[in-house]
């Protein structure tokens, strides 16, 4: 059959595409700031499928969306590769080790509620994502900020969500318009930082071979009426099956709409999550979405899976007429389901549009604008893990505006802080991959978790 008129062929061969997102997928530990870099490492720097700043544009356009960047850039890339079955592979593996891995670690934590294995696991898996999200911020950084104003940016808006507490759409949108003013006077901005561009061949994909579509009303009009027909159909089902007030219609509506306004990834949406769990529905009791977060921080894929853990234990606990295990692996499934479906909307949506506005200066002035600001929140979120990692307790300053977390130096964990040195070690000193770092930390916390309970 001849390709449709406009359709383009894969500009990768979509199995060679496949075993690399594959890859990819199982490298997705420490939040976006790691999974960014995994791709960045893979993609651009080792397959060389897609050039540095195509890469860079298209992460700022995922920042400026609610839902997980990461899996969004992967779904983005993976479209400018193979289109709508290369967004749909990118997306989906994207998430499945992890949707695997938590939906396991829940089924345990129901069963046997604390393990000294699984504690020691996460004893050594959690340093090591500090170690590579430390890394991130470095390749990000080296790779986006190419000018001293955009360091200037990225600094800005790091002390702006750490020190101040400033929400996360206030800081893109100031990066963004500041980029914009700063690109009017600046022509220089948005060259690539001297010294990081590949000193290797170019990508072997131009810029103009990668797939593209032109927008339209119609084409707009089929990708809403089929994401949307996607996105509430299993919700629907579930009321007719079990009734509207049953706990997966609550669960449904509930993450559907949180998924609308996670905008600054996970962290910006748990606490609203968590007092919405645990003090309106009753889900889970007070303390255990901190062990969802621990569960969710240490498995491949993007952190908002905790909201798998939640709606898992919550119907565990509340089946209705159903076996619990059946209920909980239901309301996991569902609720993985409307988290992700709207991140798939929002870029065969919008890929198009912003494809056809990459050439524009403005916007890739308020781009690199936003991209520093990303740099300045990959660090603030490696300054978030750490202290919550490191330390057992941590205290708040407020004084006016400021509004800063701080470690109680007395509650240093050591035994997080040595794997920690461990994992810096491996990483910066040695070279060694995320994988191959991750599986030395994890054996060393599962060694010295045991020695530590006996």
């Amino acid at each position: 059959m001849a390709p449709a008129p406009g359709a383009q062929r894969d500009v990768i061969p979509l199995r060679e595409a496949t075993r690399a997102w594959f890859a990819i997928s199982l490298q997705t530990f420490g939040g976006p700031a790691g999974q960014i870099a995994v791709m960045q490492r893979t993609l651009v720097e080792e397959k060389r499928w897609i050039g540095q700043q195509r890469f860079l544009f298209a992460l700022s356009y995922c920042t400026l969306l609610p839902g997980p960047e990461a899996q969004q850039l992967a779904t983005y890339v993976g479209w400018l590769l193979n289109g709508v079955r290369g967004a749909l592979v990118a997306g989906i593996l994207f998430i499945l080790p992890g949707v695997v891995a938590l939906l396991a670690l829940s089924g345990i934590y129901v069963a046997f509620g604390d393990t000294t294995l699984v504690e020691s696991l996460f004893l050594g898996l959690a340093p090591a994502v500090i170690a590579i999200v430390v890394q991130a911020v470095v390749r990000v950084g080296r790779k986006g900020l190419g000018h001293p104003a955009l360091v200037v940016v990225a600094v800005l808006s790091f002390v702006a969500l750490t020190c101040f507490a400033v929400p996360f759409p206030a800081v893109v949108l100031a990066a963004g318009v500041l980029g914009w003013w700063l690109g009017r006077r600046i022509p220089t901005l948005t060259r690539p930082p001297r010294g990081t561009v590949d000193a290797g061949p170019p990508p072997l994909i131009s810029d103009d071979a990668l797939h593209h579509e032109r927008p339209s009303t119609r084409r707009s009009a089929l990708v809403l009426a089929i994401g949307l027909v996607a996105w509430f159909t299993p919700v629907a089902v579930a009321a007719v099956a079990f009734g509207r007030s049953s706990i997966f219609v609550d669960q449904g509506l509930f993450f559907s709409g949180t998924a609308l306004v996670t905008f600054g990834g996970a962290y910006a949406v748990l606490a609203y999550v968590a007092q919405q769990a645990v003090a309106v529905y009753g889900w889970l009791a007070p303390g255990e979405m901190v062990r969802g977060l621990a569960l969710a921080e240490t498995t491949p894929g993007p952190l908002v899976m905790v909201v798998q853990f939640v709606a898992f234990v919550g119907a565990y606990r509340s089946p209705g007429g159903l076996d619990p295990w059946v209920a909980a692996v239901l309301a996991a499934l569902l609720t993985t389901w409307v988290t992700f479906v709207p991140c798939f909307l929002f870029i065969l949506l919008g890929a198009p549009y912003v494809e056809r506005l990459r050439g524009n200066r403005d916007l890739a002035a308020a781009l690199s604008g936003i991209t520093a600001a990303v740099v300045g929140v990959i660090a603030s979120l490696a300054v978030f893990f750490a202290l919550h990692t490191l330390f057992d307790e941590t205290r708040r300053i407020t004084a006016g505006p400021l509004d800063l977390e701080h470690p109680v130096l007395t509650s240093l964990q050591w035994p997080e802080l040595a794997i920690t040195v461990l994992g810096c070690v491996l990483v910066f000193g040695r070279g060694w991959s995320v994988l191959r770092t991750l599986g030395a930390c994890a054996l060393a916390g599962i060694v010295l978790g045991l020695a530590l309970a006996a």
